[in-house]
């Protein structure tokens, strides 16, 4: 699954307001009951593990100039959710980047 979220932020403050938030994102996994864990590769790279609904999901985010690029990999079980799922990170991606 992949959602784009464009913007018009410096990629220092789509940074900040990642690492500020992060831990945010997993409330909005449906079943409520997600741990998200983040790994920064570098300043513009994050790895992901998601665990939820039973599942181990990894990830990543990518920062750039006018964009932030959320790649996870769904498992096939969990593929009919995708919609939805790829629904709440955009909503919750565009209000962090507002």
């Amino acid at each position: 699954m992949r959602v784009t979220l464009p913007h018009e932020l410096s990629r220092d403050e789509v940074r900040q307001r990642l690492h500020e938030h992060a831990q945010d994102l997993a409330g909005n996994v449906p079943g409520g009951m997600a741990k998200l864990t983040t790994e920064w590769v570098d300043d513009d790279h994050v790895n992901l593990t998601i665990a939820a609904m039973g599942q181990n999901l990894k990830g990543t985010i990518v920062i750039d100039d006018a964009q932030v690029v959320i790649d996870v990999s769904l498992p096939l079980a969990l593929s009919f959710v995708e919609p939805m799922i790829a629904g709440t990170v955009r909503e919750q991606g565009q209000k962090l980047l507002a």
